[in-house]
């Protein structure tokens, strides 16, 4: 990225106006009309003069010759300067980064002018990603909209030939084909190789599906989907909602593939995740809005789990006795606790048939029924039952009496083998510029995080990433405070890496929490 435009400033400190860096030309904005040319402020190039050395540097970069010309001081020609960028940005190499207000029409005039002289034209951009000039119709789906009276509309850039209303394109059948201006459509029997339009009721079609009438083609590069860094449990204010609320939710997901849905088998919640608070509220009113679907969006909770440190031997017997058949079963168990990692595992080391093999099954069941929620409220993991003996009757004995006794056993055993909360911690990439880094590292010590080091980004000169453990709990804001410490431009990558034991005040509150949210 090079800056093309330096912003001016005004009295008060808003932004009046902007200097080209390359024709050295100050503008003032006027609301809804072309800028005024006005005389460069004083001294202006004393304070600016590095900006603009940085832009030809930087250009310099992909050309011999005007890097000679700058070791020997010899300043460049604005026509040059106006070639370069062209040739760089049509190569992908250098993006110029222009100034402007879409609200207030600032700079948006410069900017149409530059697209019209400076950007390549669509066929050396489909030279440069690879597309051939001969062949059939080919296009590209960029965005998705499901519109209230359209329905789905996707926008596509056509890259070869034309696509026009009728034809089938990768098995799907084009209903329309728009011309879109702004909020107007207009329809259009066809559109030509370069042109972006919007295809109606392409029911089956996903953004970034490449279209050709025979369906098939080479894929083309495609932007990298950001990891989502903050969710939102969702659920509907009216129960006769949920179905419709999953549905909805895909329609959104199909208009903006950085939002993704996870059903949370652990805590059984619903989960949004997104790029941040504002983009999940945005996302929350489209439902409410578009969709007529109110939607209260809250905390996710941490799928904490629980282990045990010790071991014990547990005897149980369920018996019931109600008129004609009873029911009866005997067991006796060990539960020990495993290496962190390991799971669950079961066995039975019954001899003598004192359980007959058909109902140890059940009483496995039992176990594992018991498992899901140990005696602090969590799923138990890390440990081993195995059942050592029992009884049963010929008569009262049944699956689901030996299902019952086993989920007993595990019960009463549990609370005896010193039970340990765990909380998940994540495996954090944190990518800030070089000069934030040490607050991020402050950042993550304040979140009880273990810092595991820190090196520079590759590809990213002046960037760091910063390497952490950090517990989930303490992901939910985290990319509120870090934009805000990295002046916005701070991101994270995280994943599941360990369980980790948890106690003092911090396992204290999370329990007392789990207390409250069953009472309620």
């Amino acid at each position: 990225l090079v800056l093309r435009q330096v912003p001016l400033r005004g009295s008060d400190g808003e932004i009046t106006g902007y200097v080209d860096l390359v024709s050295e030309r100050a503008y003032r904005y006027r609301p809804g009309q072309p800028s005024d040319l006005m005389p460069l402020p004083d001294n202006f190039w004393e304070q600016e003069r590095a900006t603009r050395a940085g832009l030809v540097e930087k250009l310099a970069d992909f050309d011999d010759t005007l890097l000679e010309q700058l070791l020997e001081e010899v300043e460049p020609p604005k026509e040059e300067i106006y070639k370069h960028l062209t040739r760089t940005l049509k190569g992908a190499q250098v993006v110029p980064v222009f100034l402007g207000s879409g609200q207030a029409d600032f700079g948006i005039r410069r900017l149409w002018k530059a697209l019209r002289h400076e950007a390549p034209a669509p066929e050396e951009t489909a030279e440069r990603l690879g597309i051939a000039p001969q062949g059939e119709p080919l296009a590209q789906v960029f965005k998705t909209y499901h519109l209230p009276h359209t329905g789905k509309l996707s926008l596509v850039r056509v890259w070869r030939g034309a696509i026009s209303e009728g034809m089938v394109l990768s098995g799907t059948r084009v209903a329309g084909v728009l011309r879109l201006v702004g909020a107007q459509q207009e329809k259009v029997p066809a559109a030509q190789s370069g042109e972006v339009v919007g295809l109606t009721r392409m029911e089956e079609i996903a953004t970034g599906t490449i279209l050709t009438p025979s369906g098939k083609a080479a894929p083309l590069p495609q932007p990298e989907r950001p990891q989502p860094v903050y969710g939102l449990a969702i659920t509907s204010e009216r129960r006769q909602d949920d179905v419709k609320l999953t549905g909805a939710i895909g329609k959104l997901i199909e208009e903006d593939p950085t939002l993704e849905l996870e059903q949370n088998a652990d805590t059984q919640e619903m989960v949004l995740w997104g790029q941040g608070d504002i983009h999940l509220q945005i996302a929350i009113d489209r439902l409410r809005t578009r969709h007529n679907l109110a939607v209260n969006g809250r905390r996710a909770a941490v799928p904490y789990k629980e282990t045990i440190r010790r071991g014990a031997q547990q005897h149980s017997r369920f018996k019931r006795q109600s008129g004609g058949h009873g029911q009866f079963a005997d067991v006796t168990i060990e539960v020990k606790p495993l290496p962190r990692g390991s799971g669950f595992t079961f066995t039975d080391s019954v001899v003598g048939g004192a359980i007959p093999r058909n109902y140890i099954p059940a009483v496995e069941e039992g176990v594992i029924e018991a498992l899901r929620h140990g005696p602090m409220g969590f799923p138990v993991i890390d440990a081993a039952v195995n059942l050592i003996t029992g009884q049963f009757h010929t008569v009262d004995s049944s699956d689901q009496a030996f299902k019952t006794a086993g989920r007993q056993a595990v019960q009463e055993a549990l609370p005896k083998c010193e039970p340990i909360l765990l909380e998940p911690i994540d495996s954090v990439e944190i990518s800030v510029p070089n000069a934030f880094t040490a607050r991020v590292q402050r950042l993550v010590s304040g979140r009880r995080g273990q810092i595991l080091g820190y090196d520079a980004k590759p590809d990213w000169p002046g960037w760091d990433v910063v390497s952490a453990h950090l517990p989930q709990s303490e992901l939910h804001d985290l990319i509120v405070e870090l934009r805000s410490l990295t002046m916005g431009v701070g991101s994270f990558a995280h994943q599941f890496d360990h369980m980790q034991e948890l106690s003092g005040r911090p396992a204290e509150k999370v329990l007392a929490s789990r207390t409250a949210d069953a009472a309620q």
